[in-house]
């Protein structure tokens, strides 16, 4: 299938039941359940989870591959948001224009950027392109006004000129993106007893998106390109000794990433019509460096992992206030309740960080390789587990 190898093939098939059956895989309580508050099945934090993810496989192209560490890629993740929203402005509310214009715009945008940038390696790479963002971030929040609407953001209006569209409906609202027609928050809701699930139409196309995006970068991990990344990453230095120019290829490299992130803006501006400039800030960089680094770099759905788990903690652990945790705790006698809401208080909530942290540091300093080196482990030990349990079978082959 698609020429991949068996293991591949496999992992796409994981990744794929994880984002088709997301509705019911998120949805494990039953709604209105004590438990209901963790369910994360609805379509604005599902088309989070698949957005992000699609940000940081393309992150994982550069970072996994050629050990180049970015924290500028934000800049390209505001360019194809901006970019999303113009097109919606002026031209249409059709999403398909609106993505192809985020990603090109994005890959001239890193084309720039990483020309510059990787005249340095190190530290010194990192540095030039933390600066680019910022560079980006004080344009769009200032200087470029016009063309972002600076601090505002940018938004639709009744006044857009949209060339193949109207600027109103026929009730004197804005229009919603749509795919041919179809609305992207158009929304089923099947009900099967205590449960709900939602199906929405944007998070499927951003889910096929991302099973694309995750497919490419299979075949680019796997290409003799892919291999002369991980070569780079392994001893640039020799290989500059033996006459290869390897610039071309880490240029590349941080195109494709690049264009990554400008499909993640563009995607998360064709979910939500609006683009700010908080997203080019160095926190939004920042943040895809840790759901790269949490889920394992250099793997190919760990970042996919990473990008849920930290996505998970900011829109479900933060909503956890003390009213929770005062019911959780309610069949403690009362001074004893009130000391373990005190104790939990400060990693819950607004204090979501300090607990992310905390397990950052574990994953860091117990699984180097993030999530997929811990479900590695996981499964060896199972496995060990069960050959324990089997025991020789104290048979031997027959001679011949």
């Amino acid at each position: 299938m698609f020429t991949l190898n068996k293991k591949d093939k496999t992992l796409l098939l994981v990744v794929a039941c994880l984002t088709l059956f997301a509705p019911f895989i998120l949805n494990p309580f039953p709604t209105g359940s004590a438990m209901a508050q963790f369910n994360a099945g609805y379509p604005d934090l599902m088309q989070r989870f698949v957005i992000f993810g699609i940000f940081a496989i393309g992150f994982n192209i550069l970072f996994g591959l050629t050990g180049y560490l970015s924290f500028g890629h934000a800049a390209f993740l505001g360019a194809g948001s901006y970019s999303a929203v113009w097109m919606f402005k002026l031209v249409g509310m059709n999403v398909i224009p609106a993505i192809l214009l985020s990603v090109i715009v994005a890959g001239l945008f890193a084309l720039l950027i990483g020309f510059v940038s990787l005249r340095r390696s190190g530290i010194y790479f990192s540095i030039l392109t933390l600066a680019f963002a910022q560079m980006s971030f004080n344009l769009a929040y200032s200087v470029l006004t016009p063309i972002t609407n600076g601090e505002t953001g940018l938004q639709l209006t009744l006044d857009d000129p949209r060339v193949l569209g109207v600027s109103a409906t026929a009730d004197g609202s804005i229009p919603v993106t749509s795919l041919f027609g179809l609305e992207m928050r158009s929304t089923f809701e099947m009900v099967v007893g205590p449960w709900a699930f939602q199906f929405n139409a944007g998070y499927y196309l951003c889910a096929l998106i991302l099973l694309a995006a995750f497919y490419l970068s299979i075949r680019i991990f796997r290409s003799p390109f892919g291999l002369m990344l991980k070569a780079v990453k392994s001893n640039q230095q020799r290989m500059n000794y033996t006459g290869l120019n390897t610039r071309p290829y880490t240029l590349a490299a941080f195109v494709i990433s690049g264009m990554y992130a400008g499909l993640a803006g563009g995607l998360m501006a064709s979910m939500d019509p609006l683009a700010g400039a908080e997203r080019m800030q160095w926190t939004a960089s920042g943040e895809v460096v840790l759901m790269t680094i949490l889920g394992g770099a250099g793997t190919l759905i760990g970042p996919v992992l990473g990008a849920g788990f930290i996505k998970y903690f900011e829109n479900i652990f933060s909503k956890i206030n003390d009213n929770v945790l005062h019911s959780w705790f309610s069949f403690m006698p009362d001074g004893i309740e009130d000391a373990m809401v005190f104790i939990v208080h400060p990693f819950i909530g607004k204090g979501w960080h300090l607990t992310l942290g905390i397990l950052f540091m574990l994953v860091v300093i117990f699984l180097p390789g993030g999530l997929v080196e811990g479900g590695q482990k996981l499964r060896g030990w199972i496995q060990g587990r069960k050959a324990k349990k089997d025991g020789p079978s104290g048979k031997t082959e027959p001679a011949e």
